[in-house]
Parts: C-alpha cells; sequence; structure tokens
C-alpha cells in the first residue's frame, strides 16, 4: 500500500512541476516606439557625421520661464527629444518652430538660432550631440 501512496504523491508532485510554467506569468514583450527617424535636419540639411574618433555626449537641458539660450550654431549632428514643456525656436530667416513635450528633433547643424521657453513652466531638453574629439558641439554666435 505505501508503494501505491509513494506513486501516487510522485505522481501528483510530477503533474504539479509540469503545470508550473503555464501558471507562470506570461512573458510580455518589450515594446518598442519609434520616435525619430531621419537622413536630414529641421531644415533639411543632410546628416553628416564629422571626422575623426566618435564622441557622443548627451544633456538634460533645462530652460526656466522666460530663459533662452541666445544665437548658438551646432557643428555637430544633434538629436533633441522634448521632455518636458513647450520651446520656441526662432531659425532666422528659415522661419521660428515651437516643439512641445514628446516631440523629436534632429536640429540644425551650421545655422544660428536661439531657443525661448515663453511659458511659465520649465522646459526640459534631452539633447544628444553626435561629434567627435576636438569638434565643439555648440557654439554661440556674436551679435551683429
Amino acid at each position: 500500500m505505501s508503494n501505491h501512496i509513494f506513486i501516487a504523491a510522485s505522481a501528483v508532485v510530477f503533474s504539479a512541476c509540469a503545470a508550473l510554467p503555464l501558471l507562470a506569468k506570461e512573458e510580455t514583450r518589450i515594446q518598442a516606439t519609434e520616435i525619430l527617424k531621419s537622413e536630414q535636419t529641421v531644415l533639411e540639411q543632410p546628416i553628416r557625421y564629422p571626422e575623426g574618433q566618435a564622441r557622443i555626449t548627451s544633456v538634460l537641458l533645462t530652460l526656466e520661464p522666460g530663459q533662452e539660450t541666445g544665437m548658438h550654431i551646432h557643428r555637430v549632428p544633434v538629436f533633441g527629444y522634448m521632455v518636458e514643456g513647450e520651446l520656441t525656436v526662432d531659425y532666422g530667416e528659415k522661419g521660428v518652430r515651437v516643439y512641445k513635450a514628446g516631440d523629436a528633433v534632429m536640429e540644425a547643424v551650421d545655422w544660428p538660432h536661439n531657443e525661448v521657453n515663453k511659458t511659465n513652466a520649465p522646459v526640459k531638453i534631452l539633447a544628444v550631440f553626435m561629434g567627435a574629439e576636438g569638434v565643439s558641439n555648440t557654439e554661440p554666435v556674436p551679435p551683429q
């Protein structure tokens, strides 16, 4: 009799172990949402990487209400992602654009522009510079 109990108990344990994967939480897939895919900048310039040893720099920029960057240029491609707020960018003769939270952009290269927070809330931007050793990411443009 004890042999039958052992076999029955073993069958129950084996069945329970075999069912464990079925009871485990179903595997979830990682979601990938494309934010930006582009071969050109916001001003329709082709994207060109600088020569030399690659150096990627990412920064989280915060502009307080009323704050601006001043006229500047980027010497390297820059990916920008609006994390929070609303930003107005003046590209001079190329016009003015407004970016809001969730927007992504490949910023103009070698084109003067000024970014201004015209709202009453902070603006946060993730900027990723795709530069090279010895090449400046951003340079101020002297007033004319």
